[in-house]
């Protein structure tokens, strides 16, 4: 009869359930991963087979009793980092649909609008085409195979049980919330400044022949020079984006290394 000792149990529960743990909190949250297009079983099942992959190749934790306090705050210390990590490159992500409620908004579009299941709630309809080549392009550049490297870095980074989660690494986390809208409103700013010149230019047709409808001219006129501009655009979209992805991992990579040491 197969007999288990406590110790041995322990020992697996460490070296499997801690890393797999890591694993399914950073891929709960991260983009791409998390799409609702999914489904559950087969993210959790996707979970399960790279974490168990990467607990394969780790170095032997040390000696950690999961049935302790310590063991179990270890426990969620390791799915609160792995969410940490999933949040920061959503949030990278979320610039690009920054980006688009900005451009809809100057170009007229912001009521066109629809319900988006990765976000359930409305999204306007350039932020979703703005997100779809997002996504497309983070693909291309096998960002997902980027996002599994750092995750497999990070326990090199903040080992289990060496690190502690609190400190200045959530601040990074916030600053690059910062970092996002800024980035955003650098995306749409070509397209802003197009329509500016645009929207002066009906302002001196109006003055001159005041007898033209503002109004009935000027969304198409707006709308026209948008969807322009955004296409004369996109050759440089995939550029800027990756730019982008490495300033998502840099955070990652700086929040990481602000865990402090236990």
């Amino acid at each position: 009869m197969l007999a288990i000792t406590s110790a041995q149990l322990d020992a697996l529960l460490l070296a499997w359930v801690y890393p797999i743990a890591r694993v399914l909190g950073m891929l709960g949250t991260a983009p791409v991963f998390r799409s609702a297009g999914a489904p559950r079983k087969i993210r959790l099942a996707l979970g399960l087979v790279i974490g168990a992959a990467i607990a394969s190749v780790l170095p032997p934790p040390p000696p950690i009793q999961p049935g302790t306090w310590f063991g179990m705050g270890v426990f969620v210390q390791q799915i609160l980092i792995g969410t940490g990590m999933g949040l920061g490159l959503r949030i990278v992500m979320s610039a690009v649909d920054i980006a688009g409620s900005i451009i809809g908004f100057q170009m007229g579009l912001s009521f066109a609008s629809f319900f988006d299941p990765n976000s359930s709630g409305q999204t306007a309809v350039l932020s979703e085409f703005l997100g779809l080549l997002n996504t497309l392009t983070f693909l291309a550049l096998n960002g997902h195979l980027l996002m599994i490297n750092v995750l497999v870095h990070s326990f090199e980074l903040a080992p289990i049980g060496g690190v502690s989660i609190t400190g200045p690494a959530w601040l990074v986390l916030i600053h690059l919330g910062s970092m996002a809208f800024a980035s955003g409103l650098l995306i749409a700013l070509p397209i802003i400044t197009a329509l500016l010149i645009t929207n002066i230019a009906l302002a001196v047709l109006t003055r001159a022949a005041p007898q033209l409808n503002l109004f009935a001219i000027g969304f198409p006129i707006t709308s026209t020079i948008g969807l322009l501009v955004i296409l004369l655009s996109l050759n440089a979209f995939a550029p800027v984006l990756q730019n982008l992805y490495d300033q998502g991992f840099d955070v990652l990579s700086m929040f990481l290394k602000a865990l402090p040491a236990r």
